[in-house]
């Protein structure tokens, strides 16, 4: 009986992890403005590592 309290304990311990890092996981609620400098940065630097090739 003491093994099925101790994997009880170890199941709800994980799942209670999980649901603390998926509460706590933050959206970015970023700008239009910040959004197109970051499409703009990340196309200079697809350009930059195909022209390194």
């Amino acid at each position: 009986m003491s093994t099925f309290w101790i994997i009880t304990l170890i199941i709800a311990f994980i799942i209670s992890g999980i649901y603390v890092v998926y509460k706590s996981a933050k959206k970015f609620n970023l700008s239009d403005e910040q959004l197109k400098r970051i499409k703009e940065r990340n196309k200079q630097l697809d350009a930059e590592d195909n022209s390194n090739k």
